[in-house]
């Protein structure tokens, strides 16, 4: 999915776009038409608008900040891609029973990768996760199962255990 958002530097507008996607976890490229001639020839061509923000995803173009479009459009982009979480897991019964401990039922967090929804949620090496959206979690297999259920944009509630704590993370992948 291409996104693009065509800016100025003073347009408080376009800084709430930039906030919007970024918090959705959207790639997207930044223009600065204040400075670039071409870009804001192109932004002007696309929309037939001289002001920002100008938003394209893929082929669509939004002018201003419609939240509700973009959400429309994001969706639809991303229809039948799977979030990716960026975690290694294991069945934490197995993997709490290898240290001599009382085995836990969960799903056990061992590696997680960089900028992933994993990361976000505050997810540490270690947690085991133990529900999602009130789906308890027994193991691996589980928790692969339940987000596999979920899509983009989707509110996610994470339970897990940290040591002897438990923890909730909401996030919006």
């Amino acid at each position: 999915m291409n996104v693009a958002v065509y800016t100025t530097p003073t347009c408080p507008y376009c800084h709430q776009v930039k906030e919007f996607l970024s918090r959705r976890g959207v790639k997207f490229v930044e223009y600065d038409v204040s400075v670039d001639r071409a870009a804001a020839d192109e932004m002007i061509r696309k929309s037939g608008q001289m002001g920002v923000p100008v938003i394209t995803v893929g082929d669509q173009v939004v002018v201003g900040f419609d939240r509700a479009r973009l959400e429309q459009l994001l969706a639809n982009s991303r229809e039948g891609q799977r979030p990716h979480f960026g975690l290694r897991i294991a069945d934490a019964s197995k993997v709490t029973q290898r240290f001599g401990l009382v085995p836990v039922l969960g799903a056990f967090v061992g590696k997680i990768a960089p900028s992933s929804v994993g990361e976000k949620a505050d997810l540490r090496e270690g947690d085991i996760i133990t529900e999602v959206n009130l789906r308890p979690i027994h193991n691996a297999d589980d928790l692969e199962n339940a987000l596999s259920e979920l899509a983009p944009g989707n509110r996610v509630v994470i339970v897990f255990l940290r040591g002897k704590q438990t923890f909730k993370s909401e996030i919006v992948i």
